[in-house]
């Protein structure tokens, strides 16, 4: 399916809006992206990704037919970590299953390791999201090792599971 990844423009804010709003996306994110997910918590959000441009990131739209079904982001660590930098994603339920995401984290990862000093990119995801593993497989991310028991999401202990794609 033919999408794009964009620059955040307000313009975004409804649709994030739209497709952010569902139980099943925020499940398999951290707490900071909540459910039920409002007008106001979009505003924020892109409103903070345009502010942030140019800065130790690159966040962009993942946008269908004019229409921002998701996001992406690429987030450069500090400190002892400043060669890493951690990846994460959403897209709306309407768009799994159909390629997008695991093409988009393959764009960004070019994009992020021609931009920043860095070496390598990682995810952390929840053990229980099957979708997310396979995203990132396809987009040539190796698993390196399971933090046993390391997320408490909706009333469950989970482990995560740490993938990355070295330079």
């Amino acid at each position: 399916m033919k999408f794009e990844l964009k620059k955040w423009e307000e313009k975004y804010i409804k649709d994030v809006a739209k497709h952010g709003n569902n139980k099943k996306i925020a499940g398999k994110l951290r707490d900071v992206f909540p459910y039920p997910y409002t007008y106001e918590d979009a505003e924020w959000y892109v409103r903070d990704c345009i502010m942030n441009e140019g800065g130790n990131n690159i966040t962009r739209a993942i946008v269908v037919n004019g229409e921002a079904v998701g996001s992406i982001g690429v987030f450069v660590m500090d400190d002892v970590y400043r060669k890493s930098a951690e990846i994460g994603y959403w897209l709306s339920e309407d768009y799994w299953g159909k390629g997008i995401m695991s093409e988009a984290v393959g764009i960004i990862t070019k994009q992020a390791f021609d931009k920043f000093d860095i070496v390598r990119i990682h995810a952390e995801i929840f053990s229980n999201n099957q979708g997310s593993k396979r995203v990132l497989e396809k987009a040539g991310f190796k698993f390196e090792g399971r933090k046993e028991k390391s997320v408490y999401k909706n009333g469950e202990v989970l482990d995560s599971l740490v993938y990355a794609y070295i330079k």
